[in-house]
């Protein structure tokens, strides 16, 4: 088809990868983007002279397209992750760990492998995941991730369940979806070789995507602007205005809250599903202790709305070269939010101090709290998600956009691939 001239409002993982795709495709692009920075909501932050990124994001080896369009600016995969087959491990050592190889093969292999629980409930575990198996990873709509998994074992439910939905759906198991939960289940689990390998970034996350892929559009001779917020884009007959400029189609690309304000008047019901997503916060606490190296790059952690908010625990010694720092995520936050983000630190930190007590070499200090508050939308069962065609020549993407994934990297930059060819179907 004859060459766009496509605007992308929003220069996060989703717009700079809608800005990739369509000038490989041939389409000559521009970028809008409101903040100085590029990224998004999974970006790096420069604070006192250091960076630290506004939140730990994991890639598992299912995100394809997010690794395609990685390679596609320069980045290389192996060079960017610590790549290892899928672990929950806490700190005492205990965990899941699966092997490599085939996917089905090294399921089986790591929970009858895995230290700290009986052997009914291993033989539980295979008889659910294969009950998953033979219905097709489906499940009722209206079921959460509780009630999926209401008769497991408490020791599964604790150590699997919910560490696994809060890290892919940031939506507690007693309001998270369980279709979407067994989607993500079934592309990570049982997904071919190396689909649930963890992808650990040794780098900031400004380097993995945002950072290169704008040097590569500028190369291409794209056009990006920043700081740019777009005030209007208003249909022109069969094409659109940006702020006056004219242009073929038109990539929404900003948060659900900016792409309902843009769509208003062009798309008034899309704006209003749009306007209606929810969301969740996550909290990173960076805290340093002079000489500590913890066992794994990342360990799960035992979490509770009482007085343990964290569900994960980074080494950034290991990955990034940033020896005694550590990275405490506290996904689905709000509870310890309304509690207040000093009460969130101290009781992170003294979370660590048990759960870490072998480990640490030194005091544990704080460095720095990082909040989204709208990290991600609530994936709550029956969610009606925007979807991704919002009128002919206009398209939105973002990790809200309906799709089969929750809010992740790779939700974000499939359905910024999807606008893309969307806008080269005349109909769309």
């Amino acid at each position: 088809m004859r060459p766009l001239r496509i605007a992308v409002v929003g220069g996060g993982w989703s717009g700079l990868s809608a800005a990739v795709e369509a000038t490989t495709r041939g389409h000559a692009v521009t970028v809008y983007e409101m903040s100085p920075h590029w990224g998004g909501r999974a970006r790096s932050v420069e604070a006192a002279g250091e960076a630290f990124d506004n939140g730990q994001h994991i890639l598992i080896g299912a995100y394809r397209q997010t690794l395609r369009i990685m390679r596609t600016v320069g980045v290389d995969p192996a060079q960017a992750f610590e790549r290892l087959p899928l672990r929950l491990v806490a700190p005492d050592g205990t965990g899941l760990r699966l092997p490599p190889g085939p996917a089905v093969p090294a399921f089986v292999r790591g929970v009858l492998s895995r230290r700290g629980w009986s052997v009914p409930d291993r033989l539980a575990l295979l008889a659910r995941a294969s009950g998953w198996v033979v219905r097709g990873f489906r499940c009722d709509a209206q079921l959460t991730v509780a009630a999926l998994t209401a008769r497991w074992p408490r020791a599964l439910q604790r150590d699997l369940v919910e560490p696994l939905c809060v890290a892919a759906l940031n939506t507690p198991s007693a309001s998270a979806s369980a279709t979407v939960f067994l989607r993500v289940m079934r592309d990570a689990l049982f997904g071919g070789a190396g689909a649930s390998d963890l992808l650990l970034p040794r780098a900031g996350l400004g380097a993995l995507l945002p950072e290169p892929a704008v040097r590569w559009l500028g190369a291409r001779g794209a056009t990006l602007r920043a700081p740019a917020r777009v005030e209007s884009v208003d249909a022109d007959g069969a094409a659109w205005r940006v702020d006056g400029e004219p242009f073929d189609a038109v990539v929404l690309a900003s948060s659900a809250v900016e792409a309902a304000r843009l769509a208003r008047s062009a798309a008034p019901a899309w704006a209003a599903r749009a306007e209606a997503l929810r969301y969740e916060p996550i909290v990173t606490v960076y805290a340093h202790s002079d000489g500590t190296r913890l066992p794994e790059s990342m360990l799960a952690l035992e979490s509770d709305m009482r007085s343990q908010p964290a569900q994960f625990v980074f080494d950034l010694g290991r990955l990034a070269g940033r020896p005694g720092l550590l990275a405490f995520v506290v996904s689905g936050a709000q509870p310890w939010l309304d509690r207040g983000i000093d009460e969130a630190r101290d009781a992170t930190l003294a979370q660590a101090r048990r759960a870490l007590s072998a480990t640490l070499r030194g005091p544990l200090r704080p460095v720095r709290v990082l909040t989204e508050k709208r990290a991600t939308f609530r994936c709550t069962p029956s969610l009606s998600r925007p979807g991704g065609r919002i009128a002919s020549g206009l398209a939105a993407a973002g990790d809200y956009v309906d799709g089969p994934y929750p809010a992740t990297l790779e939700g974000a930059v499939r359905s910024a691939v999807e606008a893309v060819r969307r806008l080269e179907t005349p109909a769309s």
